[in-house]
């Protein structure tokens, strides 16, 4: 299998760790550009009104558009404790949430003074959380030359269908089933509150 090319994403959705549960080894491309409303600053939990996305703020002049790994985050709003607060509401009932949401906080309040310092200690954090041994290959530079890899860079993205090979994730017990019923293509924080040790297997199991 081509090892799979992707930006750096915030916590990533379970599709994201079900595709690095599968591979080795994944090339993070940390010198693409920023995307709006992309996985690259943004998760989605489920909380007890329904989907909720978690945007994270940068700093960036405007008109720009420098590589990944130079912007930095804005801190003029509390969104590390916006966010937390929402995952807690959020995940408070749910079965295993004991155990995550400490380290969790932990991520999000460290203040990190680059969006893909952020960005790698949340999907370093994720994968933990799976048991996989994947090796994350940072490439600082735009990776232009992509032979050998399967660039997914632009296709994976939580506005477009899935890339053909790879499934959704799911259905799997999400606290807030009995009112919006399952709800696919959430964070990892969604399927590690819901499911505890049962995650690897579940991710594993999507990947068949």
């Amino acid at each position: 299998m081509m090892p799979p090319l992707l930006p750096p994403f915030y916590f990533g959705s379970v599709e994201h760790l079900a595709l690095l549960a599968r591979h080795p080894r994944v090339v993070i491309d940390l010198g693409g550009h920023y995307e709006r409303q992309s996985y690259r600053t943004r998760t989605s939990i489920v909380g007890p009104n329904g989907p909720q996305s978690l945007n994270v703020h940068i700093a960036r002049a405007s008109g720009t558009r420098p590589p990944l790994h130079a912007i930095g985050l804005s801190y003029t709003e509390t969104w590390p404790q916006q966010h937390m607060h929402a995952v807690r509401s959020a995940y408070g009932q749910a079965p295993w949430a004991i155990h995550y949401l400490d380290a969790i906080e932990e991520v999000l309040l460290a203040r990190h003074e680059r969006l893909v310092d952020l960005l790698l200690a949340t999907m370093r954090l994720a994968l933990k959380w799976t048991g996989a041994r994947t090796e994350l290959e940072l490439r600082h530079e735009h990776v232009a030359d992509t032979s050998g890899l399967h660039d997914l860079r632009d296709t994976l993205h939580p506005k477009r269908a899935l890339p053909a090979g790879l499934h959704a994730v799911g259905p799997y017990p999400q606290v807030f089933a009995d009112r919006h019923g399952f709800v696919p293509r959430m964070s990892v924080i969604d399927l590690a509150c819901n499911a505890g040790p049962a995650i690897g297997t579940i991710l594993r199991g999507s990947a068949q």
